[in-house]
């Protein structure tokens, strides 16, 4: 397996894959290409004709968490150089480059959908990476590895890809944190039972809080959606904390988290950024199955020095 890389291309999100494969160009390409061999490494189902414009059909397994059926188009076909098309909002670029006795294939993916779309680079990123697997698997003639730890590999992209970055934004009357994190589709339901045990009282299920930032009561709770409560200085409301489940179709499931801070406590917003960063870290992998008791006060020290220095809040 290779890396993923993450750069910014005509000012949108783009993945890229290489890999160095012991095969013809030849080969390749009616591996990537043919609807056939499609089949043992692609995540779904693949029906279109080989020319520049013609429609494409992509069908999920029934078990898949997305909708069965997408749609995309056919952009660029250069036998047996350059395959590309559009999938959904996403655009797939398959170059094959010769090289010695095989060839290198270059692998990107434009990833469409804003800054949700964004979002889920990390189990993007592990999912191809999974494919391509599958596919060397097919061109070797040999078993193919079946993945059963997702989380992992989500967890390096995102680090690498710096997607669990917070942003803190001056406002009139002081501060507003935010984060966000892509759920992997993962039904607002669930994780909302991941959130509060399906119980919220008037004080915050604990899971959605922390010592950094002590809660207060609760003001507002809509299941499976909107989670919010005051948090407190000294025992004094100082400001609202608000968990927000989000759901956009083809695009994925997210938790945005928001924490307003009044300008007077403005020194306390880079460990206050540094506590939500850990948590969401936990939250997720516990959305995942994996429950960690992992609150660490050298984390948050280091988190704390990184949004007090390198990534400073924006004014």
């Amino acid at each position: 397996m290779s890396d993923a890389t993450l750069h910014t291309v005509n000012g949108e999100p783009t993945l890229r894959f290489e890999r160095r494969l012991r095969h013809s160009p030849a080969k390749v390409w009616r591996a990537v290409t043919e609807p056939a061999e499609l089949a043992h490494w692609f995540p779904a189902a693949v029906e279109a004709e080989l020319r520049p414009g013609a429609p494409m059909r992509f069908t999920f397994p029934d078990e898949a968490p997305v909708d069965n059926d997408w749609e995309g188009e056919v952009l660029e076909v250069d036998e047996p150089r350059v395959f590309m098309f559009r999938w959904d909002t996403d655009v797939v670029r398959i170059e094959l480059i010769p090289d010695g006795d095989g060839c290198r294939l270059v692998f990107t993916q434009t990833i469409g959908g804003g800054r949700t779309g964004l979002l889920g680079a990390g189990r993007t990123a592990a999912g191809w990476d999974d494919c391509l697997d599958a596919l060397l698997a097919r061109l070797d003639g040999t078993p193919v590895a079946q993945r059963s730890d997702w989380l992992s590999p989500m967890e390096h992209y995102i680090g690498e890809f710096g997607l669990g970055e917070g942003t803190a934004t001056r406002t009139d009357d002081g501060w507003e944190l935010r984060f966000a994190r892509d759920l992997v589709w993962k039904p607002p339901a669930d994780v909302w039972k991941v959130m509060t045990d399906g119980q919220v009282g008037e004080t915050p299920p604990v899971q959605t809080t922390n010592d950094i930032v002590p809660p207060g009561r609760v003001l507002r709770s809509e299941a499976p959606a909107v989670l919010e409560y005051e948090w407190l200085h000294d025992g004094t409301p100082a400001g609202t904390v608000r968990w927000e489940l989000c759901s956009e179709p083809k695009v994925g499931e997210r938790v945005e988290l928001t924490q307003t801070v009044p300008a007077h406590l403005g020194a306390e917003v880079p460990k206050a950024m540094a506590a939500w960063h850990l948590q969401m870290e936990l939250f997720f992998a516990a959305t995942m199955g994996d429950v960690r008791c992992a609150w660490s006060a050298e984390r948050i020290a280091e988190l704390t020095r990184h949004y007090a220095g390198a990534t400073r809040p924006s004014s």
